[in-house]
């Protein structure tokens, strides 16, 4: 029996359980829904299913500014804050060089000279940061351990994959959310157009006017009173006053 087969069942792990876990952290991921459930989900679910893992937290870019959404615990922002203000460490790095960064103790890691002995002194010994990338964003997973060493071989190879999944979740989120935008939007921008009309018509049967001279009337009293023509418009249909356009006489 090879070294590695003896190893997962020794573990009590095997390739029918390792597809099990597969298969639920991607139904949990992809029906989270909204991307904020999506990024939470992935912290729960580091947690829950990586072994060393005691907290988890996520780094996003949104433009030059790096910030912590979500995290499963305060002292992962204490953390995360850490590293901010030292201006290093491993999810800093796993954002700027898109690769997996992982510290086995900070008690000897001297990669980050600054934030390893503020990051020890907060009760962190291991950090496993790994890079989290969408189609809309780019950040990390990042995920913390109290005791040293904590992330063996399954635990990274259970992070890699759940991060890739992660990155595949987000990127669905995102899209679902532009959709649900475009056609709120699109909808918005229909009963906008359906109001105004609405309103020209009103306009045009009470001054016997032409529909182009009816929305100058709602253009005008936009400008004026510092709203919105199809607010102008809703006023109308819904009190029957003329629009004021701070004419005396507008017709």
């Amino acid at each position: 029996m090879d070294t590695a087969k003896e190893r997962r069942i020794a573990d009590g792990y095997t390739s029918s359980e390792f597809a099990l876990d597969f298969s639920e952290t991607a139904r949990i991921l992809f029906t989270a829904g909204s991307v904020t459930h999506t990024l939470s989900s992935i912290v729960e679910l580091a947690v829950a299913t990586i072994e060393g893992c005691d907290f988890a937290g996520i780094f996003l870019v949104e433009g030059d500014v790096v910030t912590t959404p979500v995290h499963t615990d305060p002292v992962v922002a204490e953390i995360d804050s850490l590293q901010h203000r030292s201006g290093e460490g491993p999810c800093l790095d796993a954002v700027a060089h898109r690769l997996i960064f992982y510290a086995d103790d900070l008690d000897r890691d001297l990669r980050w000279l600054h934030f390893a002995p503020l990051a020890r002194n907060a009760g962190i010994r291991s950090v496993l940061a790994l890079p989290l990338t969408s189609d809309a964003q780019m950040g990390a997973l990042n995920l913390y351990s109290r005791y040293p060493a904590a992330f063996g071989v399954d635990g990274r190879a259970k992070a890699a994959i759940l991060v890739s999944l992660a990155s595949l979740a987000l990127s669905v989120a995102h899209s679902h959310e532009d959709e649900e935008r475009r056609a709120a939007n699109f909808h918005a921008a229909l009963a906008s157009r359906e109001t105004i009309g609405q309103a020209v018509g009103i306009l045009m049967e009470r001054e016997r006017i032409t529909a182009e001279a009816a929305f100058v009337i709602l253009r005008r009293a936009s400008q004026h009173l510092n709203i919105k023509v199809r607010e102008v418009a809703r006023n109308l249909i819904d009190t029957g006053e003329d629009p004021d356009t701070g004419e005396r006489s507008h017709l």
